[in-house]
């Protein structure tokens, strides 16, 4: 029989996450948004911080807090090494969660809900998002495959709900386990566009001069064909590929190795603060070419600046964008290429496409009405 919480005003613990506040990855932005908000509602959040340094590197470190916008920040144990950080942090916090005074813990990913049977062993209302099939994505080895998917299934085993952010995931629990899952999508808040100051003084960049890809410099983002594709795109334009690599150095040197004999591709690195508003507000297109995404933050962010967006068709973007935005065939680097000469040789097109943007993705996407979901299934 599941535990149904009445009381207004919630103890709530959140892992899985990196670090917030952050913007290592999409997670961490959902994160804070929900925390702080249920913070400010009177919610009692706290999140579970991983020790160790920002992914990016340690020169992207923030100031270590203990409180954020209303949110008591803990650090847990972590071994900070490639394949081990991610574990060592959400079965530590799993613990602390486990024994500390919640009603509710609410574990983000499918690698840290491992560990979802510890709370609810403890008597907790255990929610999981599943924010991606993670043990799709390529970095991973064997021994993480075995333990992502081995948290797929405690989820759908010891999990009071099951939180998906895309009908294809959902399609997904239902066909492989039987299991219903709850969809409530991410939010995005309204933009507040920069002029091009700091991109310009770092890089040469000037309103519409570039192309964009802001994210993670993983494989399955589809970076490979962009550059592919880009390389053979007549255009003045450059092609911006923003980001820091995610445990996949080695593939951040081979797109650097495939883009060196074109000096129109600029690599940024990690990006956060104005620059990052910067880059967002000024593209003459943002590009999403992935094989794989749970649903992607970037996308609705690009939006609500009010860019035209070209991103790969697969379900999770394909949804988000309705016919908002330029679609071109998932894997597919000449239609990929087709789609890019169409963009810079149609400016008419493009703007087109803008104009109808940030109206759309902010209406249809709203952290509130998240939050509001979110805690009502708390109290289920």
């Amino acid at each position: 029989m599941k535990k149904k919480h009445s009381r207004e005003n919630l103890r709530i613990a959140m892992l899985g996450h990196k670090r917030i506040p952050s913007r290592e990855g999409g997670i961490e932005i959902v994160v804070e948004e929900l925390a702080t908000r249920m913070a400010k509602k009177s919610h009692s959040v706290t999140c579970y911080n991983r020790k160790g340094h920002n992914v990016a590197g340690s020169e992207f470190d923030g100031t270590k807090l203990k409180t954020y916008k209303g949110v008591t920040l803990q650090e847990v144990f972590t071994i900070d090494k490639r394949g081990l950080a991610a574990m060592t942090a959400s079965v530590s916090a799993s613990l602390r969660a486990a024994l500390g005074n919640y009603d509710v813990v609410h574990i983000h990913a499918e690698g840290p809900a491992f560990m979802c049977w510890l709370p609810k062993l403890f008597g907790k209302k255990v929610i999981v998002t599943v924010h991606g099939l993670d043990h799709q994505r390529a970095k991973w080895g064997k021994f993480a495959s075995w333990y992502i998917r081995s948290g797929e299934k405690n989820a759908v085993r010891f999990a009071d709900e099951i939180i998906v952010l895309s009908k294809g995931v959902q399609d997904y629990f239902q066909n492989t386990y039987g299991r219903t899952t709850r969809f409530i999508p991410n939010g995005v808040n309204k933009a507040k566009p920069r002029k091009a100051r700091q991109i310009t003084e770092k890089w040469g960049l000037t309103k519409d001069s570039y192309i964009l890809y802001l994210g993670r410099i993983v494989p399955e983002k589809g970076e490979r064909y962009l550059i592919e594709a880009f390389k053979q795109t007549k255009t003045d334009k450059k092609l911006v590929i923003a980001g820091g690599s995610s445990d996949t150095q080695a593939f951040m040197d081979e797109l650097k190795s495939l883009a060196k004999d074109d000096d129109r591709i600029i690599f940024t690195g990690f990006v956060q603060g104005e620059t990052l508003e910067e880059l967002y507000s000024n593209p003459y297109i943002y590009t999403l070419p992935s094989d794989l995404e749970g649903m992607p933050l970037s996308l609705l962010e690009a939006m609500s600046y009010g860019n035209c967006c070209l991103t790969s068709d697969i379900p999770e973007c394909a949804e988000v964008v309705e016919d908002k935005a330029l679609l071109f065939r998932k894997s597919d680097v000449s239609d990929l290429k087709t789609k890019l000469q169409n963009a810079c040789d149609h400016p008419e097109m493009v703007e087109t496409y803008k104009a109808q943007a940030e109206e759309f993705i902010c209406r249809k996407y709203n952290w509130d009405d998240v939050v509001e979901k979110t805690l009502k299934l708390y109290q289920r």
